[in-house]
C-alpha cells in the first residue's frame, strides 16, 4: 500500500575491367528500378489489405451489435488472403526470425504464392504452429525475462485472428483498460489517471502488479473465456494450437502447461480477454458492491492502479484481491 502512483558516393568494381564494372553497375541500377516496382506494389497490396481488414471489422461490428450478448459462430472465413496479407504487413521487418528461419524479406519474395498456401492449410485445418524460440532479455531488477519469438508465418496468422476478434471485444471491455487496445496507449491512461485524482477524493493508492502473468496464465481459462462470445470451434482450436506449441530452448522442446509467450501477437490480446473477465468485470461489481467511499480504476496490461477515499476499503481490496487471483 502506498500513498503515490508511480509507475564516396561513386560505385567502385575493384579487380574488374570497364566494360564488366559498366554491366554490374548496370545490373545495379536495373535491380533499383525492380525494387521500386515491388516497393509500389507493397504499396498498393498494403492498401487494400487495410481496407479489407476495415470492411470485415465493420461486417463483425454490425453482427455484434444485433446481437450484443449473443456468441458468434462463423468467424474463420473472415481470415481471407486479404487480412492475412495485413497481418503479414503489420510485422516488424526487422524482427529476428522463429525456429523457422524465415525474415519477413524471405516471405515477401513470393508473397502471394506464400499467403494462398497459408490461407489453404489454415481453412482446411492442415496449418499447424511451430514452437516459439526462447531468449531471455535482462530486467531493469536483474531478472531475466523469457521471451517467446514465434515463426513467421504463426505470427500472421495471429495477427489475422486479433484483427477480426478485435471488434467483438471491443464492444466489451471496460473504459479503464488501456494497455493494447486500439487508438489507446500509455499517455491516455495516464491523463485518465490524472483526472481521476483530481475529480475524487483519493487517499490511498495500490499500485500492483501480477507477478509473471504472461509465463503463468492459465490455458484452461485462456480457452474458457473466449468461448463466452466465440462459438467457432474452429478459431478456438487456433488459439489451442498457439497455446501448446510449446517452446525451443537450446536445441531442446519444453511443453508449454501455461503461459502464452511474451512476444507473441496474440498474448497481449489473450492477456487482456483473460483479465477482463478475471479482473476487470470483478472490480467494477467490487467498486459497486463493496466499496464504502469513492474509487478509481486504472488497468494497463497487467499493471493496475487503484485509488480509494478510505484505507479500509484499500486493505479490504488488496486481500479480496489476492484470493480472487489464486
Amino acid at each position: 500500500m502506498m500513498n503515490d502512483p508511480e509507475k564516396s558516393d561513386s560505385p567502385i568494381v575493384a579487380g574488374k575491367p570497364l566494360n564488366e564494372a559498366a554491366r554490374v553497375v548496370e545490373e545495379g541500377v536495373e535491380r533499383r528500378g525492380g525494387t521500386k516496382e515491388n516497393a509500389d506494389q507493397q504499396t498498393t497490396a498494403r492498401t487494400q489489405s487495410r481496407k479489407a481488414v476495415s470492411h470485415a471489422q465493420a461486417r463483425i461490428r454490425d453482427a455484434v451489435n444485433r446481437n450484443p450478448t449473443e456468441p458468434l459462430t462463423a468467424l474463420l472465413h473472415h481470415v481471407t488472403i486479404d487480412v492475412l496479407r495485413a497481418g503479414f504487413f503489420s510485422l516488424k521487418k526487422a524482427a529476428a526470425p522463429g525456429i523457422d528461419g524465415l525474415l519477413w524479406e524471405d516471405y515477401a519474395g513470393d508473397l502471394e504464392t506464400n499467403l494462398g498456401n497459408l490461407h489453404e492449410r489454415v481453412h482446411t485445418g492442415a496449418y499447424r504452429a511451430l514452437a516459439s524460440r526462447r531468449r531471455y532479455i535482462l530486467k531493469a531488477d536483474g531478472r531475466l525475462r523469457p521471451l517467446g519469438i514465434a515463426a513467421l508465418e504463426d505470427k500472421i496468422v495471429q495477427a489475422a485472428v486479433v484483427a477480426v476478434l478485435t471488434p467483438i471485444y471491443e464492444a466489451e471491455f471496460l473504459g479503464f483498460s488501456y494497455g493494447f487496445r486500439p487508438r489507446r496507449g500509455q499517455h491516455d491512461a495516464l491523463d485518465a489517471l490524472a483526472f481521476e485524482l483530481g475529480k475524487r477524493r483519493i487517499n490511498w493508492v495500490l499500485d500492483a502488479d501480477i507477478r509473471s502473468f504472461f509465463d503463468t496464465i492459465s490455458h484452461d481459462w485462456l480457452i474458457r473465456f473466449p468461448e463466452h462470445r466465440i462459438r467457432d470451434s474452429r478459431i478456438v482450436r487456433l488459439i489451442g494450437k498457439w497455446l501448446t506449441a510449446g517452446v525451443l530452448e537450446e536445441g531442446r522442446w519444453i511443453e508449454t502447461e501455461e503461459g502464452t509467450p511474451q512476444g507473441a501477437v496474440i498474448s497481449p490480446f489473450l492477456g487482456n480477454v483473460y483479465l477482463h473477465y478475471v479482473y476487470d468485470l470483478w472490480v467494477r461489481r467490487w467498486r459497486q458492491r463493496q466499496a464504502a467511499g469513492q474509487m478509481i480504476v486504472i488497468r494497463y496490461a497487467d499493471d493496475t492502479i487503484v485509488g480509494f477515499e478510505h484505507s479500509q476499503d484499500a486493505e479490504r481490496f488488496l486481500s479480496d484481491l489476492s484470493t480472487r487471483l489464486a
